[in-house]
């Protein structure tokens, strides 16, 4: 095993799970999971952030009816019910 430093300032873990048996879950058509990753790696390619900020898909985080959810890692912010609007804020967190 090699250890290095961690290679990004934060990482956005998005919930992009889905289920085919129609429970609710952040990936289903019209829940907005996977769009929403889609706008962060956008967004953060965009401010030129490529490299310092990484965005990646997640499995289940279990809070489904409470989403599409998110974290930011390192930190202690979960968040729910998180659309593609609200990516100026989530931005603005990890520039901060």
């Amino acid at each position: 095993m090699n250890k290095k430093p961690v290679p990004y300032k934060k990482t956005v873990f998005v919930c992009t799970h889905s289920r085919a048996d129609g429970r609710t879950s952040c990936g289903n058509p019209g829940r907005g999971g996977l769009e929403l990753c889609e706008a962060l790696k956008h967004a953060v390619k965009e401010k030129g952030l490529k490299g310092k900020i990484r965005v990646a898909r997640s499995g289940c985080l279990d809070l489904c009816e409470q989403g599409p959810n998110a974290f930011i890692y390192p930190g202690d912010e979960w968040l729910s019910g998180v659309s593609a609007a609200d990516v100026p804020d989530i931005l603005a967190k990890l520039e901060g």
